[in-house]
């Protein structure tokens, strides 16, 4: 259980929008043509609305979270969804902003592991390892989108199709994954997936945040508490060493609030490039149940970030390899101007056995679902 649970006792203002607005009690999808890939397939934005105005952008290239505009304590909107302003961008810059990650989200220890008998083995897309899924992994793909909304709520389906062998896994991999934008300001993404053979499946969402919107600068003001005691070491290429080891005593202990920069400091590796890049381990629960994972506060603006998930670990990443070099916009996205929070799996399980199971077998479906909701504290 997290000390201080919530920030403590703090009044919560719900989320709501004048009712002067043009959206006054509605929910809605629209679509664009957002622009193509250098091969010249197109690319389409979703604007998910909700009843209070709240907005998802979502893009069928990689199933981008574009753009997430929400309220501050004064009404006013701003993304918090970091971003890049073109298709070519993503294609050729990969943090991963806002991505769909997989077929296997985090890292597989020197790309290969054995299923069934058989060794595989993946590009090395984060040498010595493998990371992300691939050279062209799913935040790479078109995705299929099919919108709809109803009285509580927008929706966004999307559906790709991995081939057997792609990027080196076993397997056709069917996966669906529906962003949900609910008008108890909530964005949910829920994933499904099957296979034909046996193959390790992970996936995650890799937006990066900025509660303060997201060409505000840095993140280490925002309060964050995490519903983790336990954080899995790594070795310097950041591949688990197989230990689930206490939180307590450490600069990884958010299980009571506070401030991401308080005790960043004190992470001294320099394969962390000074600051977060650790696979925290949730606190004890059943196998797919929902928890809560993590809380996120901006004292400057008032927003906050609540984040339950059915998944056993979060990746929480404090945006060190930023560094300047890319914008959006004339705004350049420096060292710790986002932070990511990518609920998922443990990294490097196909080769853990004591891990929890990432193999995905025919005839069983793959189910995740993260709910992040957004309010304002004062």
């Amino acid at each position: 259980m997290m000390k201080s649970m919530l920030f403590g006792a703090v009044a919560v203002v719900a989320l709501t929008l004048c009712a002067s607005s043009a959206l006054a009690g509605g929910t809605k999808v629209t679509g664009v043509k957002f622009g193509e890939t250098t091969e010249g397939q197109e690319v389409y934005a979703y604007t998910l609305v909700n009843a209070n105005g709240l907005s998802a952008k979502i893009l069928t290239f990689g199933g981008v979270l574009f753009e997430m505009n929400v309220p501050d304590k004064n009404g006013v909107f701003a993304n918090v969804s970091c971003n890049y302003p073109t298709v070519a961008e993503y294609q050729k810059i990969r943090p991963y902003f806002g991505s769909l990650v997989g077929r296997f989200g985090n890292r597989i220890a020197k790309g290969k592991f054995t299923l069934d008998g058989k060794e595989y083995s993946l590009p090395l897309t984060d040498a010595p390892n493998a990371l992300h899924g691939g050279v062209k992994g799913f935040d790479q793909k078109i995705w299929d989108a099919v919108p709809s909304a109803d009285k509580d709520g927008a929706y966004l389906t999307l559906k790709y199709t991995a081939a057997d062998g792609e990027e080196g896994y076993p397997g056709k991999l069917d996966v669906t994954v529906v962003y949900s934008l609910k008008n108890d300001n909530s964005l949910t993404i829920d994933y499904t997936a099957t296979t034909d053979k046996a193959t390790p499946v992970n996936l995650t969402n890799h937006t990066f945040w900025n509660l303060g919107g997201a060409y505000s600068g840095s993140i280490l003001d925002t309060v964050l508490q995490l519903n983790c005691p336990k954080f899995l070491p790594t070795d310097d290429t950041l591949i688990p060493t197989g230990e689930v080891a206490s939180v307590e005593g450490t600069p990884l202990d958010f299980t009571t609030a506070k401030p991401i920069g308080k005790d960043i400091a004190g992470i001294t590796e320099p394969c962390f490039k000074g600051g977060y890049d650790h696979c925290l381990v949730l606190a004890d629960k059943a196998e797919g149940e929902m928890s809560l994972c993590a809380v996120a506060y901006d004292p400057a603006s008032g927003r906050k970030m609540t984040i339950e998930t059915t998944e056993p670990a979060v990746q929480f990443y404090s945006g060190n390899w930023l560094d300047g070099t890319t914008s959006c916009n004339g705004y350049k996205y420096e060292k710790q101007s986002a932070f990511c929070l990518e609920t998922q799996h443990y990294p490097d399980s196909p080769n853990k056995p004591d891990f929890p199971n990432t193999i995905l077998e025919p005839g069983k479906t793959y189910r995740h679902t993260t709910v992040h909701t957004f309010s304002i504290q004062e």
